[in-house]
């Protein structure tokens, strides 16, 4: 008989989400065990418990799961894990708090594909706005556009002062400059995306962040992307299902938040089936989160 593959999944919150149990455990983990109210002090002895209670050959067969809603705390827990390892005994790692490192992974990986596909371009060089810039969704996609060489606008709905620590804190764990920007009026708002070409909608669900008018008056806008697929959309006329479709009357195409939650539930399902079926140990972040979505949608 096989050994059982078995994942610890790691939360700092009061529970850990159904969603990421029933995920890892349809991509085929025998066993998955939540803890919850994890700090970061706790990540090394939780860690070394899974290492050492295994043979080394058998750190494939486990894995750590890193949940929650923070995405900053989600990498320095990352770091802790990694560094409690003693080779040879190490196991595999996933972060994807509240789902959005995935959800930022499908979303880059959906707009990198429509410019290729029909403006024969890539994210390099291309100004991309983000609103709901201080959510985890956005964090991500920041990063990930800015390191596929994007011109990224931080837009702060209450200003710029949380966007601007934002902004210090990609460059200083990064390596790569992102502009904050003041998004906090609706004039403001209308401001940016006339020098954009790509915009991206990571508010919270349920809240309108963009209005027909403003698309309208956004010129340059070749594509608008959204992940809230609670009405009302954060982008209006951008339907939830939109595929690359008409957005209204711009010359724009819109990416709906089911398009990217496709996507994004085919890249979390097949990083944990990557863990399950490595021959070494592996650690995943969201930048391994869009290599593989981009890879699903070649």
């Amino acid at each position: 008989m096989g050994r059982k593959t078995i994942l610890h999944m790691l939360t700092p919150l009061r529970q850990m989400s159904p969603f990421d149990v029933n995920m890892a455990l349809d991509a085929g983990y025998d066993h998955v065990i939540p803890y919850t109210d994890v700090a970061l002090a706790d990540v090394t002895g939780l860690v070394q418990d899974a290492i050492f209670s295994r043979p080394p050959d058998a750190g494939v067969s486990t894995g750590v799961f890193i949940a929650g809603r923070d995405t900053v705390l989600a990498l320095d827990m990352i770091d802790a894990a990694r560094a409690a390892m003693v080779p040879p005994f190490e196991i595999s790692v996933f972060a994807d708090p509240a789902g959005s490192f995935t959800t930022a992974a499908a979303m880059a990986a959906k707009v990198e594909a429509a410019l290729k596909k029909l403006h024969g371009r890539s994210l390099a060089g291309t100004k991309v706005t983000i609103f709901g810039a201080t959510g985890v969704v956005g964090y991500c996609t920041a990063v990930i556009s800015a390191k596929e060489g994007a011109d990224v606008t931080l837009a702060g709905h209450d200003g710029t002062s949380r966007v601007e620590e934002i902004a210090k804190a990609i460059e200083a764990r990064f390596g790569v400059t992102v502009t904050a920007a003041d998004g906090s009026t609706e004039e403001k708002k209308t401001g940016l995306l006339q020098e954009t070409e790509v915009v991206l909608a990571a508010a919270k669900a349920g809240v309108r962040v963009i209005s027909a008018g403003q698309l309208h008056s956004a010129t340059h806008l070749l594509i608008a992307a959204d992940v809230n697929a609670v009405p009302p959309s954060g982008i209006e006329g951008l339907a939830a299902n939109a595929k690359a479709d008409k957005l209204g009357e711009t010359s724009a195409i819109g990416i709906g938040a089911l398009t990217i939650g496709n996507l994004k539930y085919k890249t979390q399902s097949g990083l944990f089936k990557q863990m399950i079926g490595t021959e070494k140990p592996v650690i995943y972040d969201f930048q391994d989160a869009f290599a593989l979505a981009r890879s699903i949608e070649k």
